[in-house]
Protein backbone atom coordinates (compact mmCIF):
# COMPACT_ATOMS: atom_id res chain seq x y z
CA UNK A 1 0.00 0.00 0.00
CA UNK A 2 1.21 3.40 -0.81
CA UNK A 3 1.35 6.12 2.05
CA UNK A 4 0.36 9.49 2.13
CA UNK A 5 2.72 11.79 0.00
CA UNK A 6 4.64 9.53 -1.65
CA UNK A 7 4.44 9.49 -5.83
CA UNK A 8 3.41 6.97 -7.79
CA UNK A 9 2.37 6.01 -11.32
CA UNK A 10 -1.30 5.96 -11.84
CA UNK A 11 -1.93 4.76 -15.42
CA UNK A 12 -2.43 7.25 -17.90
CA UNK A 13 -2.57 9.82 -15.68
CA UNK A 14 1.10 10.15 -15.24
CA UNK A 15 2.65 10.50 -11.63
CA UNK A 16 0.45 11.35 -8.94
CA UNK A 17 0.80 12.33 -5.44
CA UNK A 18 -1.30 10.22 -2.29
CA UNK A 19 -3.31 12.66 -0.54
CA UNK A 20 -5.42 10.42 1.43
CA UNK A 21 -5.62 6.56 2.44
CA UNK A 22 -9.34 5.95 3.69
CA UNK A 23 -12.78 4.90 3.57
CA UNK A 24 -14.76 7.04 1.32
CA UNK A 25 -16.51 9.90 3.23
CA UNK A 26 -19.55 9.83 1.25
CA UNK A 27 -19.94 5.75 1.90
CA UNK A 28 -21.45 3.92 5.08
CA UNK A 29 -19.89 2.62 7.65
CA UNK A 30 -21.09 -1.04 5.96
CA UNK A 31 -17.85 -0.84 3.38
CA UNK A 32 -14.63 -0.59 4.95
CA UNK A 33 -13.01 -0.72 1.10
CA UNK A 34 -9.75 1.65 1.22
CA UNK A 35 -9.21 4.23 -1.78
CA UNK A 36 -6.85 6.01 -2.62
CA UNK A 37 -7.37 10.15 -2.93
CA UNK A 38 -4.78 11.04 -5.93
CA UNK A 39 -3.66 14.36 -7.12
CA UNK A 40 -2.20 14.41 -10.98
CA UNK A 41 1.15 16.43 -10.60
CA UNK A 42 0.77 17.72 -14.29
CA UNK A 43 -3.35 18.02 -14.21
CA UNK A 44 -3.70 20.98 -11.38
CA UNK A 45 -6.96 21.01 -9.45
CA UNK A 46 -7.55 17.27 -10.52
CA UNK A 47 -8.06 14.68 -7.89
CA UNK A 48 -8.70 10.74 -8.65
CA UNK A 49 -10.36 8.42 -6.16
CA UNK A 50 -9.34 5.16 -6.80
CA UNK A 51 -9.82 1.53 -4.50
CA UNK A 52 -6.54 0.63 -3.00
CA UNK A 53 -7.28 -2.72 -3.96
CA UNK A 54 -7.59 -1.34 -8.23
CA UNK A 55 -7.32 -4.29 -10.87
CA UNK A 56 -7.85 -2.61 -13.92
CA UNK A 57 -5.84 0.52 -13.63
CA UNK A 58 -2.34 -0.40 -13.49
CA UNK A 59 -0.20 1.61 -10.47
CA UNK A 60 3.21 1.93 -9.33
CA UNK A 61 5.51 3.35 -7.65
CA UNK A 62 7.88 5.79 -9.02
CA UNK A 63 11.46 4.82 -10.27
CA UNK A 64 14.38 5.73 -8.34
CA UNK A 65 16.73 8.26 -8.88
CA UNK A 66 19.37 5.32 -10.01
CA UNK A 67 17.35 3.64 -12.34
CA UNK A 68 16.64 7.51 -13.57
CA UNK A 69 20.54 7.59 -14.81
CA UNK A 70 20.52 4.13 -15.60
CA UNK A 71 17.70 4.56 -18.31
CA UNK A 72 19.42 7.66 -19.31
CA UNK A 73 22.70 5.63 -19.74
CA UNK A 74 20.43 3.34 -21.76
CA UNK A 75 19.39 5.56 -24.24
CA UNK A 76 21.98 5.78 -26.56
CA UNK A 77 22.24 2.50 -27.21
CA UNK A 78 18.51 1.07 -27.50
CA UNK A 79 17.15 -0.09 -30.34
CA UNK A 80 14.33 2.42 -31.39
CA UNK A 81 10.81 0.78 -31.37
CA UNK A 82 10.19 0.93 -34.72
CA UNK A 83 7.17 -1.40 -36.79
CA UNK A 84 7.05 -0.54 -40.17
CA UNK A 85 2.94 -1.40 -40.58
CA UNK A 86 1.36 1.60 -39.38
CA UNK A 87 -1.89 -0.29 -37.62
CA UNK A 88 0.62 -2.67 -35.72
CA UNK A 89 2.69 0.61 -34.72
CA UNK A 90 -0.12 2.90 -33.40
CA UNK A 91 -1.32 -0.82 -31.30
CA UNK A 92 2.36 -1.51 -29.94
CA UNK A 93 2.36 2.58 -29.20
CA UNK A 94 -0.79 2.37 -27.40
CA UNK A 95 0.08 -0.37 -25.40
CA UNK A 96 3.32 1.24 -24.66
CA UNK A 97 1.65 3.89 -23.29
CA UNK A 98 -1.09 2.27 -21.32
CA UNK A 99 1.35 -0.06 -19.63
CA UNK A 100 4.02 2.71 -18.81
CA UNK A 101 7.23 0.28 -19.55
CA UNK A 102 10.31 3.05 -19.78
CA UNK A 103 12.05 1.24 -21.60
CA UNK A 104 9.33 0.36 -24.02
CA UNK A 105 8.81 4.63 -23.73
CA UNK A 106 12.25 5.39 -24.66
CA UNK A 107 12.59 3.26 -27.27
CA UNK A 108 9.38 4.95 -28.62
CA UNK A 109 10.75 8.26 -28.20
CA UNK A 110 14.30 7.51 -30.25
CA UNK A 111 12.34 5.84 -33.14
CA UNK A 112 9.59 8.74 -33.64
CA UNK A 113 12.35 11.06 -32.71
CA UNK A 114 15.04 9.97 -35.57
CA UNK A 115 11.59 9.42 -38.07
CA UNK A 116 10.62 13.10 -37.73
CA UNK A 117 14.64 14.05 -38.57
CA UNK A 118 14.12 11.51 -41.79
CA UNK A 119 10.97 13.09 -42.38
CA UNK A 120 12.29 16.78 -42.58
CA UNK A 121 15.57 15.87 -44.29
CA UNK A 122 12.80 14.92 -46.56
CA UNK A 123 11.18 18.10 -46.56
CA UNK A 124 7.77 16.25 -45.09
CA UNK A 125 6.31 17.61 -41.79
CA UNK A 126 5.69 14.55 -39.10
CA UNK A 127 2.87 12.47 -39.14
CA UNK A 128 -0.17 13.97 -36.64
CA UNK A 129 0.28 10.04 -35.29
CA UNK A 130 3.55 10.52 -34.43
CA UNK A 131 3.37 13.48 -33.07
CA UNK A 132 0.99 12.62 -30.69
CA UNK A 133 2.79 9.64 -29.46
CA UNK A 134 5.91 11.52 -29.30
CA UNK A 135 4.56 13.83 -26.67
CA UNK A 136 2.64 11.50 -24.71
CA UNK A 137 5.72 8.65 -24.29
CA UNK A 138 7.58 12.20 -23.43
CA UNK A 139 5.42 13.44 -21.41
CA UNK A 140 5.16 10.35 -19.44
CA UNK A 141 8.74 9.54 -19.02
CA UNK A 142 10.01 12.84 -18.47
CA UNK A 143 6.94 13.69 -15.69
CA UNK A 144 8.22 10.73 -13.88
CA UNK A 145 11.90 11.18 -14.41
CA UNK A 146 11.15 15.44 -13.17
CA UNK A 147 9.69 13.99 -10.20
CA UNK A 148 12.75 11.59 -9.21
CA UNK A 149 15.14 14.29 -10.56
CA UNK A 150 13.09 17.33 -8.55
CA UNK A 151 13.31 19.19 -11.38
CA UNK A 152 10.61 21.16 -14.02
CA UNK A 153 9.16 18.49 -16.66
CA UNK A 154 10.23 21.20 -18.42
CA UNK A 155 14.20 20.89 -17.70
CA UNK A 156 14.36 17.12 -18.12
CA UNK A 157 15.31 17.14 -21.72
CA UNK A 158 18.02 19.32 -21.69
CA UNK A 159 19.28 17.52 -18.59
CA UNK A 160 19.35 14.43 -20.75
CA UNK A 161 21.33 16.16 -23.31
CA UNK A 162 23.80 16.98 -20.95
CA UNK A 163 24.26 13.67 -19.00
CA UNK A 164 24.67 11.92 -22.97
CA UNK A 165 27.11 14.81 -24.03
CA UNK A 166 29.43 13.96 -20.93
CA UNK A 167 29.35 9.78 -22.12
CA UNK A 168 31.38 10.70 -25.11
Amino acid sequence: MFEVGTYLVYGLNGVCKVEKVGPMESSSNINEKLYYTLAPVYVSGSRIITPVENNKVKMRPIITRAKVMELINYMKQCEPLWIQDDREREEIYKNAIKENNSIDLIRMIKALYLRKQSRLAEGKKATASDEKYFKLAEDSLYGEFAIVLDMDKKDVVDYISCCLAEET
